[in-house]
């Protein structure tokens, strides 16, 4: 593996990644958060913020790299995110594209759908962002982020799935996916590969909210990563209990599926806009969305469970080195 991989301060090599967490987002925010009057963000205090945590993660567990799965219409800040990198010598990898339909900020592409060529603008936006970088910011994009809704993948999300597939089949860039509720994740794997992506450059993600190991194995015979990042949620938003996530991780290993299992916790440090509010319900539900749960929880787990040490930390360093790699 000799292709360099590209962070937010610049290129590495696959041998500096060490421990990686697959799918984090330092910030995030719905469009339209911008104007949230509660909570106006002070970038000094966000940035002390995002450096405690990330080098908790570093000193206590040995956390190396994060993929920063923020899309471009959520919030993403990319000279933020050097900042944060530069100041605790954590890798981080930023995503060029947007949220899924329902969620994230469709109206201009929308319109350009029908005023102008959006698929061709829309492949010129994620080119530049990883060849060049976003904005004038000069800072690149390492990885493609593709989103779709539950049960279907509207006409707007498949030209974000077009274009990445040509952008990363150009250029090498992975892609890693967000699927809501689990759903489409298959398809979205279909959909990537005939449009000319590479399989081995997919990571379809929050698998661990599905608990159809049908669904799961025909994914993985796509030969896509398979991200199971949503580690630490529970019942929120119908999310399985982390027992039901946990036998889904270990029956896709005992498949053969090891050498392509990435775990991560989707967790956020900073919710941009006014406080969330949390419900009791909601904050037991949540107490274990952090960033560290998968190395203080999940991987111990799983090793009681009957897999091996080794088998289990190729989830967090061998895996997403060979996806970011290849």
């Amino acid at each position: 593996m000799k292709k360099k991989i590209q962070t937010v301060t610049g290129s590495i090599g696959p041998e500096d990644l060490g421990r990686t967490l697959s799918h984090q987002h330092i910030l995030f925010g719905y469009p339209g958060w911008q104007n949230a009057v509660g909570a106006p963000f002070r970038e000094e205090e966000q940035l002390e913020k995002a450096c405690r945590v990330l080098n908790d993660a570093k000193e206590r567990f040995g956390l190396r790299t994060i993929i920063d799965a923020t899309p471009g219409d959520c919030g993403r800040m990319p000279e933020f995110l050097k900042k944060v990198s530069l100041r605790t010598g954590v890798n981080i990898i930023m995503t060029s594209g947007y949220y899924y339909e329902g969620e994230g900020a469709p109206a201009y592409f929308r319109f350009r759908m029908v005023k102008g060529n959006a698929e061709r603008e829309i492949y010129n936006m994620l080119y530049r962002e990883v060849t060049e970088g976003v904005g004038d910011t000069g800072v690149r994009a390492g990885v493609l982020k593709v989103s779709t809704g539950r049960g279907a993948v509207t006409e707007y999300e498949d030209l974000f799935l077009r274009a990445a597939a040509r952008v990363s089949a150009e250029t090498g860039t992975p892609i890693i996916t967000h699927t809501q509720a689990g759903t489409m994740g298959a398809e979205q794997a279909r959909r990537l590969i005939s449009y000319g992506a590479d399989p081995k450059r997919i990571a379809i993600g929050h698998l661990d909210n599905c608990t159809d190991m049908d669904e799961i194995l025909t994914i993985a015979e796509h030969g896509v990563y398979l991200g199971f990042d949503r580690m630490g949620i529970q019942r929120y938003t119908g999310s399985p209990l982390e027992s039901r996530k946990l036998a889904v991780i270990f029956g896709a290993a005992g498949l053969g599926y090891s050498d392509r299992i990435l775990l991560a916790h989707d967790s956020i440090i900073t919710m941009l806009g006014d406080p969330w509010i949390y419900s009791p319900e909601d904050a037991e539900d949540l107490k274990d969305w952090d960033w560290v749960h998968v190395f203080r929880n999940v991987m111990p787990r799983l090793i009681r469970m009957g897999l091996t040490e080794e088998t289990v930390e190729r989830f967090v360093a061998d895996n997403p080195q060979r996806f970011l790699s290849y």
